[in-house]
């Protein structure tokens, strides 16, 4: 009987659509997180009739035929880039993109790394770092007298320091931004790498055409909306037991297709 295997289908897309939506809603603290969001294809369809096919010596042709299909599967989880909302931290390092691009991090591989997370902090050689401690890229490192450090809408990091009223630069911050941000791999600790399907980056000052400015003291809060994330992991447990009363159906067919007796 078809409907196991098809109702089976549509439980493993649900269970796959849950693991997604958990994913989401673990993730509603985390910096600069985007969501994502499961898409389904239909399977492939057994033609018992054919539409079209010649249906008589008249030359009469089937209007619609007969397809039955065998269920779904999992096309795509694409990752919504929409941005989250700037929240003011009173850190000095922290840093939010309002608008599109992506921080540069220098990963340990040599590889450059892709974040939207600016909770950024100095470590001991004053080198700007992630919470891991990778450095973010343009390399900026702030004097050890510097009394404050001020970065612009534009990328450019300037210190204050004492006996001096005129501000030092001592650098300035790049964006990266890609053809098709959702081609990006995830890879954990907040950081994405370039693939084939992101087209490679494109590195530009904040505030260029097309490329976001920077807010220094605030950090870009998860996209996440949890009452969206609740309503979807709803319906998608409830299309999970229809499946499964599915399957229980089309067993209890086939228990009284076996008791049948000639």
């Amino acid at each position: 009987m078809r409907a196991l295997r098809t109702a089976a289908t549509g439980m493993a897309a649900q269970q796959l659509n849950v693991e997604v939506i958990s994913n989401n809603i673990a993730n509603m603290n985390t910096v600069g997180f985007k969501r994502q969001r499961a898409e389904f294809q239909d399977l492939l369809y057994q033609n018992v009739e054919r539409m079209g096919a010649t249906s008589s010596s008249a030359g009469t042709v089937v209007p619609t035929g007969i397809q039955i299909g065998v269920g779904v599967r999992a096309g795509s989880v694409y990752r919504i880039t929409e941005q989250g909302t700037p929240q003011a931290t009173g850190n000095r390092f922290d840093l939010a993109i309002d608008g599109r691009g992506y921080f540069q991090v220098l990963l340990p591989s040599g590889e450059t790394g892709y974040t939207r997370a600016g909770n950024f902090s100095v470590n001991g050689e004053g080198q700007l770092v992630t919470d891991d401690g990778y450095a973010v890229q343009p390399e900026i490192s702030i004097p050890q007298e510097a009394t404050d450090v001020i970065i612009s809408p534009t990328g450019q990091v300037q210190v204050l320091v004492q006996g001096d009223p005129q501000p030092q630069v001592v650098g300035e911050l790049q964006l990266a931004t890609f053809f098709n941000e959702a081609g990006l791999s995830a890879i954990g600790d907040n950081l994405l790498v370039e693939t084939a399907a992101s087209g490679p980056a494109t590195v530009t000052a904040p505030g260029d055409p097309g490329v976001g400015t920077l807010l220094q003291g605030y950090t870009e809060a998860s996209n996440v909306d949890a009452v969206a994330e609740i309503t979807a992991l709803i319906v998608a447990q409830r299309a999970y037991e229809m499946n499964s009363k599915v399957i229980t159906a089309a067993d209890q067919m086939l228990q009284a297709a076996n008791q049948v007796k000639s």
